[in-house]
């Protein structure tokens, strides 16, 4: 029971305006193979379902004993660099679960639990988009308890020098992000959406991690990125993208960092209900955000995830501007 103790007097009574959506798992367990983007090792993991108010709660099945078990949270995050590491507190960890966590959220799914059989989730093509396929195939239940979300009540920021990450009160969810590199083949882009219903999966799921290949031989030295390669990321060499395809989305580098953006802020253990601006930032940014939203009490509470705000699947653009110059 990890991911939903909630407090009986922040459950305002306006959020019972309207009947509170169900939790979901999954109607049957699957799993895949793969490699882990900065480990390099082969692994193996398998998503099963989970009761109600389990939250999402990863085991490593490598591991003997209940020391294997890592609840999926904000307050677990350990390691940043790169990718979103969980660990608990016997020192096991899981890496890289990022994109799987957005894929939970964007499948609107509450419980499940993650059987991992290594230190890292697999990268797969660099997207979240073979996790959305796997729950596809493997179904999504209605259980019997209330969907519970997290309602912004008032402005969190954190910054760091031109990077910063910020949360809002508002109806539903919804993000921006921009993002600023010296390549002209990314250079500045910025993308807003409000999520409604349908679009993560087929705007938001495919988008693909990036790297620069001169970086390549320096993150290998610091144990990143060995399991890297065209197949699970988009490769960019000076003005140029390696990858023999091109781009999923004329924009899909900053589409990624969205992606990202959304699985970090799902280990806040519910949707949220406010709105996401995120300039320059990263995994540790964003977990520093979700750190500060939770350490003032008068900054959110939990309401009822009301159908039109459930704040998991996306489905029309707010506003979508993109700029290379």
């Amino acid at each position: 029971m990890f991911a939903y103790a909630v407090p009986a007097d922040s459950y305002p009574e306006k959020a019972l305006r309207h009947p509170a959506p169900r939790q979901k798992t999954l109607k049957s367990a699957i799993g895949c193979k793969g490699v882990g983007l900065h480990s390099g090792s082969k692994v193996a993991i398998r998503l099963l379902p989970a009761p109600a108010d389990t939250g999402i709660v990863f085991r490593r099945t490598d591991i003997a004993g209940g020391g294997a078990v890592v609840p999926a949270l904000w307050s677990n995050v350990g390691d940043t660099r790169l990718n979103t590491c969980i660990e608990n507190q016997a020192g096991v960890s899981v890496g890289t679960v990022e994109h799987l966590m957005a894929a939970l959220a964007g499948m609107e799914i509450d419980n499940a639990f993650v059987d991992i059989n290594g230190p890292e989730v697999p990268v797969m093509d660099g997207s979240a988009f073979p996790f959305v396929f796997l729950i596809e195939c493997a179904g999504v239940v209605e259980q019997d308890a209330p969907r519970r979300a997290i309602k912004v009540l008032k402005r969190v920021t954190v910054a760091d020098g031109g990077r910063s990450a910020s949360l809002f009160p508002g109806d539903g969810f919804s993000l921006t992000v921009e993002i600023d590199f010296a390549a002209a083949v990314i250079a500045r882009q910025q993308c807003s959406l409000r999520f409604e219903s349908g679009i993560f999966r087929s705007e938001i799921s495919r988008a693909r991690t990036f790297g620069f290949e001169h970086e390549v031989a320096q993150l290998r030295a610091a144990g990143l990125a060995r399991g890297g390669s065209l197949d699970n990321a988009v490769v960019v060499s000076g003005d140029r993208v390696l990858n023999e395809d091109g781009l999923r989305y004329d924009d899909e580098f900053v589409r990624h960092k969205m992606l990202d953006a959304v699985g970090d802020l799902y280990l806040a253990g519910a949707p949220i209900i406010g709105r996401f601006h995120g300039i320059r930032c990263g995994h540790e940014m964003n977990n520093r955000l979700l750190a500060e939203l939770f350490a003032d009490s008068s900054a959110w509470t939990y309401v009822n995830a009301d159908a039109p705000v459930a704040g998991a699947v996306a489905s029309g653009w707010e506003t979508r501007l993109v700029s290379n110059a």
